[in-house]
């Protein structure tokens, strides 16, 4: 009798803690840097206006030897703001704004975010992507006169715009926390038809 009381025991424990475990939300601290990949062929102010979406795939996050985002989990954003670079000086900018986690199932959490580096292009503090230029190479073609005619003719033209082309991978600084469910980072690989609750309950019922 003490024995069976003590397995009895020890059984609910462990389905209590893994029932509290399940349901503890994971918390996503704010400052977590999180990365991303851009699958656009050419995104910039010439193929997109202000308000247009825009979708960056999730890298996986690990936090204590489990994934916090499901496969598959993307940012959901948008071009908030841009500037074209200018016909003399200036060079452009784009602000993209990614403000909701979109996991599978679907279920869209709000979040805030910070774009910290993009390839090729420089990022400033406020998280704006501004485009480089060429100011090596042209300092290089006014030193050469040969060049000179070519650079006074192509002078009024626009700079360089900065854009994201391809996989651009991106990495996002978490303005805020964030709570998310156990069950939605751990459920990363989809469970087969055979194994779901439904198909489990359909085939007992059919048997009677």
């Amino acid at each position: 009798m003490p024995r069976t009381f003590s397995l009895l025991s020890l059984t609910f424990c462990l389905v209590f803690n893994l029932h509290s475990k399940a349901a503890t939300p994971d918390l996503i601290p704010a400052g977590t840097i999180l990365q991303c990949t851009l699958d656009e062929p050419n995104f910039s102010s010439k193929t997109a206006m202000v308000g247009d979406p825009v979708l960056c795939h999730l890298s996986s996050i690990t936090s204590f030897g489990h994934p916090l985002f499901p496969r598959g989990a993307m940012l959901g954003g948008h071009l908030e703001n841009f500037k074209n670079p200018g016909h003399f000086i200036g060079k452009g900018w784009l602000q993209l704004e990614f403000n909701r986690l979109i996991l599978p199932g679907p279920e869209t959490l709000p979040l805030s975010t910070k774009i910290i580096s993009a390839p090729h292009l420089k990022v400033d503090p406020q998280g704006d992507v501004h485009g480089k230029g060429h100011p090596k190479r042209d300092a290089v073609e006014w030193m050469i006169p040969v060049f000179w005619p070519i650079k006074i003719i192509t002078l009024p033209a626009r700079g360089p715009y900065p854009a994201f082309k391809g996989e651009s991978r991106i990495a996002l600084r978490l303005l805020e926390d964030v709570e998310l469910s156990s069950s939605a980072g751990r459920n990363s690989v989809p469970m087969p038809p055979w194994a779901s609750p439904s198909s489990y309950h359909s085939d007992s019922d059919s048997g009677h």
